[in-house]
């Protein structure tokens, strides 16, 4: 097969998103090797990332408005490498295309609560995102969660839709030698106790009730929270909680963390604290199960089902099963020794290659005419 593969996300915000491209990729290069893989970038400065890779063509066109790129450039790149499929790693197909086609679903966040999505977003997911779902030959969904929801907000037969969940970088795995830990913990002040928060700041995140939950807590024990993440939109009251409560001596923001460091924030961290009302694969808890850090969660939607047994289960919506949650992780060490235990188990269950060979198999079902 010749499979192009949608590349215009590179370059942008190093979130889940393109940690999940920057992973697979490889991966699916070594496990589809009798394939020709045609990548497409919308910045030149990308072209050669994957050089040294025998069955991979790199692509630029320089088309800056995203629209025109999506729906011109990559139609014409399509037939002029007579691709057999087209893949994107992420939301967006050319209508226009003759090729198979697939795409990858990470969410579905703004349909379940649309009230905090921006209105150009909005436009977006009424008129576009439902003619790229119908447009798109298989879907692939990061979890059931993403799957459930994506056939019943968009009315796609459920056989259009398969889950391939994602995996965890082997660099999680490996201790973090004592002079790294130092390292990183003077770069950015980190103090010697603290729970992590690891994300970006928006609504479905529930960063509001976390602090509140946190102020319980949190100052009575000694215990810092460690925000390791940006804020995204429509979270400035939230964000404006840490002075009302009085927390701006026990909350540390360090803005976001690459992932070559992220190992050393979990193996530091007393425990990763993340109640968000909506995920559908959250990759912080398997992070932080790879790195033997007990986690919280919530009890609902992507984060229950990647956690399964393996986490604390909260209710988010309720502040005191938070706070509670939170105390218990701090002062119960046979518990935190469960949950280590528990989740160097679970995490074991999601890996590249297999999320690889999964996303190949979906490629060529579909090039094969199938649905």
């Amino acid at each position: 097969m010749r499979i192009g593969i949608m590349l215009r996300h590179m370059g942008q915000h190093g979130g889940g998103l393109l940690v999940h491209t920057q992973s697979l990729l490889p991966k699916l290069f070594s496990v589809g090797s009798d394939n020709e893989f045609v990548l497409i970038y919308q910045d030149p400065r990308f072209v050669g990332s994957y050089a040294d890779v025998g069955n991979v063509k790199e692509v630029v066109v320089k088309v800056p408005e995203k629209f025109a790129w999506d729906q011109v450039a990559v139609p014409w790149v399509a037939r002029k490498e007579r691709l057999d499929v087209l893949f994107n790693p992420k939301y967006s197909l050319p209508l226009a295309v003759r090729c198979k086609t697939v795409f990858v679903c990470h969410g579905m966040d703004w349909y379940v609560m649309p009230q905090w999505s921006r209105w150009i977003d909005r436009m977006s997911h009424r008129y576009l995102i439902p003619r790229y779902a119908h447009k798109a030959d298989k879907v692939i969904a990061v979890s059931n969660t993403a799957r459930d929801h994506f056939i019943k907000y968009l009315k796609v037969p459920p056989d259009r839709v398969e889950t391939v969940y994602h995996g965890v970088n082997e660099s999680f795995y490996e201790p973090v030698p004592s002079a790294r830990l130092d390292q990183i913990r003077s770069t950015y002040g980190l103090p010697e106790r603290f729970f992590l928060y690891c994300g970006q700041i928006y609504p479905p995140k529930n960063f509001g009730r976390l602090l509140r939950a946190y102020a319980r807590v949190g100052p009575e024990l000694g215990i810092h929270l460690v925000v390791a993440g940006e804020h995204r939109w429509l979270c400035g009251e939230e964000l404006d909680l840490i002075d009302e409560l009085q927390l701006t001596d026990w909350v540390v923001r360090p803005g976001w963390i690459g992932h070559e460091e992220l190992p050393a924030f979990y193996r530091l961290a007393a425990a990763l604290v993340l109640p968000s009302l909506y995920e559908a694969c959250p990759s912080p808890p398997l992070e932080a199960m790879a790195s033997d850090c007990p986690v919280l969660t919530a009890n609902r939607h992507g984060t229950k089902e990647i956690a399964g047994e393996a986490a604390l289960l909260v209710d988010p919506e309720d502040v005191e099963a938070i706070s509670d949650g939170m105390r218990r992780l701090a002062t119960d060490e046979g518990l935190r020794r469960e949950l280590v235990e528990a989740g160097r188990r679970r995490v074991r269950s999601f890996d590249w290659e297999t999320c690889a060979r999964e996303t190949l198999r979906v490629l060529e079902s579909v090039a094969d005419g199938g649905t």
